[in-house]
This record gives C-alpha cells, sequence and structure tokens, in this order.
C-alpha cells in the first residue's frame, strides 16, 4: 500500500488515495466491492431519500401464469410505469441469451401512466425483440426467467399456508432472474442524453436499475398471487423474506467492451470512490467518536453476511475468508473503542493506521468491502461526489500539440503498455469477435476463428505502434500532420489526449493475451459498480449473482425506511 499520491482535486481529501498504476490491474479491479457508489445502492439511497410511490395498477394474471400487470411509479415529479406481461414457464425453449424466443417474463419501463394504447403496444411488439418498436416513451425493454426450483419450493410453500425454507432460498436468494434490459435507443426506446441530468433518471444506468427493482418486486408480487389462486389458505411472504430476496443477475463478456468504450465514465466512477475512501481514511476520530461504533456495526453485518453465504466460489475469494479477514479488523477498532489506540500506539487518525496495516495481509476483497464500510463514515460527501460524476462519451483530437509532447504523456500515462511484450506467440492468442449464432461477445483462440474481425480494444499493440511512428517524425512534428499521414491512429490519439490527467480510465492489460482473465473486468462491472451481491464466476468467463439483496420493499420507500439494509443476514425462522 505505498503506491498513493496526494489528492489534488479540491476537495479537502486529508487521506491518502491510491493510484492508477496500482488499481487498475484486472485483479484490483475485480476485487472491488459494492458501497455506496454502485449504481444499485445509490439509486435505492435516491428513492428512499424522496420516498417514491410504487403501487400495483393491475394483476390480471391467470393460475397457469399468463397474464398483464401494471405498476405505477411515483418520483416526486414524474410518474412512471412498469407494464410486464407473464407467460407459463416453458421448460425447453427458456435461454438468458439475446436470441431467446421464450421468457417468463417480458415487460417495458415507460414515462408517464400506463395507457391501453401503451399496453396493447406493449403486448404486440416486445416479443419480437429485435424487430419490435418501442413507443415513444418506452426507456427500457427487459425480459427475465424464474429460477425453477426456488420459484416452485415458494410457491408451493406459501400455497400450504406457510413460509419457504431460508435454506433453500439462500443458494440463489432470488425468485427470477433478469436476461436482458435494454434501452438507449434500443429498438426505439428514448435516448437517455435527451432525458437531462435533472430528470429523475437522468443518472447513469438510473432507468435499468429502476426496472430491475421492479422485477425483484414482480417476482414476489407474482408467487404470492399464485399461491393464493391455487389455495386459500395462501399466506404472503413475510416481510423480511421478501426484503431478502433479490432478482439474479447473470452477464458475460460484452460488459469487458463496456469498459473500453465508456473510459471517462470508468474513471470518474473510480475517480470518485476513491476521494471518498481517502476522506474518510483520514478522519480525525477519538475512541468515543458516534463514527467507530457505526463502523464496528457495519463490520459485524458484513461478517454475519459471509458467514450465511451458501455460494461456491470457483476463482474469487471464498465468504469465509473474507469474514475471517474481517474479524481481525473488527477486533483491532474494539481495541481502539476501549482504549483509544491502534496497535498499541495513539493515532489521530486511526482509520488511515487501521487500513493500512489491514491490507498488508487481508485479502484483496476483504480489504475493498472495509473499504466500502468506511465509505459509510461520510454519506454526505460520497453522494455529493456520486451526483457529480458526469462522463460524456466524446473523444477529440488536439491537432496543434507537438508529437514531443504526446510522446511524453504516452511515457506517463502508458508506460505499461509500452512495457507489455507484444512480439510473443501468446500475446495475440485470442480474439474477440461476435457469435454468428448467439449474437454475443466471444473470446476464442485465433487460430480456431482466423476469419473473426478483432472487435477487442488492443492498447498495447496499438499504443506500441504510435509510438513508433511518432519516433520516425520530427519531435515538433503536430498531431495533425501525424495523422494525415496515419489516420489509423486518430481514435488512439483522441482517446490518449482526452483522457490527459485521468488515471483510471484503462484496465493495465492485454486483452488478447492468454494470460488474461476475462471475468475480472466483468467483475468490476457487475459487483462494484452494479452493486451485485455474491457474484460467482464460471468458466473464467460468466458471472452470476444478486441485485438489490436485501432492498427495502415499496412499503419501506414509501416511509423513508433509514436503516442500513445491504448485506441482510438471513430471516430467522
Amino acid at each position: 500500500m505505498t503506491d498513493t499520491i496526494e489528492p489534488t482535486n479540491g476537495s479537502g481529501v486529508t487521506g491518502r488515495m491510491r493510484t492508477g498504476s496500482q488499481l487498475m490491474k484486472p485483479a484490483s479491479l475485480a476485487a472491488i466491492q459494492p458501497s455506496r457508489f454502485s449504481g444499485a445502492r445509490a439509486f435505492m439511497n435516491k428513492m428512499l431519500r424522496e420516498r417514491w410511490d410504487i403501487s400495483i395498477v393491475r394483476f390480471d394474471v391467470d393460475p397457469n401464469a399468463e397474464g398483464t400487470v401494471v405498476y405505477s411509479i411515483k418520483a416526486p415529479d414524474r410518474e412512471f410505469s412498469f407494464i410486464c406481461f407473464s407467460r407459463p414457464p416453458s421448460r425447453t425453449a427458456r435461454t438468458g441469451r439475446i436470441i431467446g424466443q421464450a421468457w417468463d417474463m417480458v415487460g417495458t419501463l415507460n414515462e408517464g401512466p400506463a395507457t391501453d394504447a401503451d399496453i396493447e403496444s406493449a403486448r404486440r411488439e416486445i416479443p419480437k425483440l429485435y424487430t419490435g418498436r418501442a413507443t415513444h416513451n418506452a426507456l427500457i425493454w427487459c425480459r427475465s426467467n424464474r429460477s425453477m426450483r426456488v420459484f416452485d419450493q415458494t410457491l408451493d410453500a406459501l400455497a400450504a399456508g406457510h413460509q419457504p425454507a431460508v435454506e433453500d432460498l439462500s443458494k440463489v436468494c432470488y425468485l427470477m432472474r433478469n436476461t436482458g434490459l435494454d434501452g438507449n435507443g434500443t429498438f426505439g426506446t428514448r435516448s437517455f442524453p435527451s432525458l437531462g441530468r435533472d430528470h429523475p433518471l437522468g443518472g447513469v444506468l438510473q432507468a435499468q436499475l429502476l426496472t430491475a427493482y421492479m422485477m425483484r418486486e414482480y417476482s414476489c408480487d407474482l408467487v404470492e398471487h399464485l399461491a393464493r389462486l391455487k389455495s386459500e389458505r395462501a399466506v404472503s411472504l413475510d416481510p423480511a423474506i421478501r426484503r431478502y430476496l433479490g432478482v439474479g443477475n447473470g452477464s458475460a463478456l460484452g460488459l469487458i467492451f463496456f469498459v473500453h468504450k465508456h473510459p471517462r465514465l470508468i474513471n470518474a466512477w473510480i475517480g470518485a470512490r476513491e476521494t471518498a475512501i481517502a476522506k474518510a481514511r483520514g478522519l480525525e476520530l477519538d475512541a468515543g467518536d458516534a463514527r467507530i461504533g457505526k463502523l464496528i456495526d457495519l463490520l459485524q453485518t458484513a461478517i454475519t453476511f459471509r458467514q450465511q453465504d451458501r455460494m461456491v466460489y470457483e476463482a474469487f475469494t471464498s465468504s469465509a475468508e473474507i469474514a475471517s479477514d474481517l474479524k481481525h479488523a473488527l477486533e483491532t477498532l474494539k481495541v481502539f473503542r476501549d482504549s483509544g489506540l491502534i496497535q498499541g500506539v495513539a493515532h489521530a487518525t486511526p482509520l488511515e493506521t487501521l487500513v493500512s496495516s489491514f491490507g498488508k495481509t487481508a485479502s484483496p476483497e476483504a480489504l475493498e468491502t472495509l473499504h466500502s464500510l468506511l465509505i459509510e463514515l461520510v454519506p454526505d460527501e460520497a453522494d455529493a461526489l456520486f451526483t457529480g460524476i458526469d462522463a460524456p462519451d466524446e473523444l477529440t483530437v488536439s491537432p496543434a500539440e507537438t508529437l514531443a509532447s504526446l510522446a511524453d504523456l504516452i511515457r506517463r500515462d502508458y508506460s505499461w503498455a509500452l512495457a507489455t511484450d507484444m512480439s510473443v506467440p501468446e500475446a495475440y492468442k485470442f480474439v474477440w469477435y461476435k457469435s454468428e449464432t448467439a449474437e454475443e461477445p466471444r473470446r476464442g483462440a485465433r487460430e480456431e476463428v482466423p476469419e473473426a474481425i478483432d472487435l477487442g480494444l488492443d492498447v498495447c499493440g496499438s499504443v506500441q505502434a504510435l509510438m513508433a511512428d511518432i519516433e520516425l517524425v520530427g519531435p515538433s512534428t503536430t498531431v495533425a500532420r501525424l495523422l494525415l499521414k496515419h489516420p489509423e491512429h486518430r481514435h488512439l490519439v483522441a482517446r490518449i489526449q482526452s483522457l490527459r490527467d485521468a488515471q483510471f480510465h484503462t484496465p493495465h492489460a492485454n486483452i488478447n493475451a492468454q494470460s488474461f482473465v476475462p471475468i475480472d473486468l466483468v467483475r468490476l462491472m457487475n459487483c462494484g459498480i452494479h452493486g451485485v451481491d455474491k457474484t460467482r464466476d464460471f468458466l473464467n468467463r460468466n458471472l452470476r449473482g444478486v441485485l438489490y439483496h436485501g432492498a427495502p420493499t415499496p412499503d419501506e420507500i414509501r416511509s423513508g425506511f433509514a436503516g442500513t439494509w445491504f448485506y441482510p443476514s438471513e430471516p430467522i425462522q
């Protein structure tokens, strides 16, 4: 933890921030855990602050699970509608892939109250998917499937008049899983930039995140409704169990393209998170400060959550190991609370000392969990930083810059790319392409798909090729003249110049190399940025987890629930 820099963003941070060379390695990015900066948590906190009102307008579903459901969602100055169509589950045609033809639910998030015309248009168009067309007020089209075993177990239990077994629920922690959230112009949905920053869903990913939450609510409402249709003895889900259930989420290699296509967003998000962590680490606290007690409570919540985790992890650190590491931080804090000493010495900034010591022995996931909890000690500052994240995608060339200046910039910011040996056979072992059959991003051995066009961002090879051409031209030559001769470098030059002085924008990795582990960047997106809990890996390519795990119910949102809802413990039966 010696590779740190003093913050220079004028935010008043008194701690120390980590550098891009430390954080942007894929394994380090993969370790980042859900936090107040994760989309699901930040959006839920917004709904709680503003007390959004979510209610059922229509629930016409027959015992075979065929029917129409409509919700009203009222933000302080806007109303939205969630229209979904329930279908009997297919045991054979169901798939989470975008080429699927059968889903247990399809739906749309629309701006404004649902009209009959909206409902009928969605009923007609959504099943067509790529040949369908959304209405002008549609923001997101979505699809989801049941977790068949858990959904059926829950349905049978409720119909029999009792609650489902938590032991069964906790193996997946959801009744339905998201299989698609499409928006921003896809299928004719409204583009997100047109919403504007002041729109209730104008922030990054907020329309998708609201839709995912509505999937969670729909799954719980559906299982209760079907149980009532099945038996007069049926009961509703216990509120604690309903809160415990999230919505399943699975993601694969396409998210790696997102990371590379949105470098300003990645930089802004990581930079804001790191600023909040540094501010929390630099807090001057004494043993009696209430924030020490709060951190102790949060650590105990996280430890219990990890101890109860029944998921099986293949490549990532197990929850049992993370819980064991966190216990050491907890004991250190308790000693400080009782004695005012950290490792036997008094410190004005005890959390800085705690983190520095903890990071030397703890697993990366445990350290990032502690960092996420520290952010809760500076909630107002963190929320302001999150709100300030603004990351337009445009990258532009500065044509008047000299090649000497550009070369210095590349040597400073891309030394890792220049140092990567691209001459060895394994450097281009793999190629990124779009599958003809599944219409999804794939990564395959180059010799197996020799005709494929590589869709990946070859940062290392491209930077080295650019530098080779720069060195053949006089240092006083302008970027404009270089690009006249070598237009193939235009995109990379625009990227390098536009990201000047940013350090968290590009993972430090050759994604074509055999040694690159794709799941690392998928986990950054799902776990850190989206806020998915219990992320499990499959074949180092696919990730599955739970979104809105423990999230408040609509009744609690309406009443302004103010407690800690993340890292839920198993409901007591």
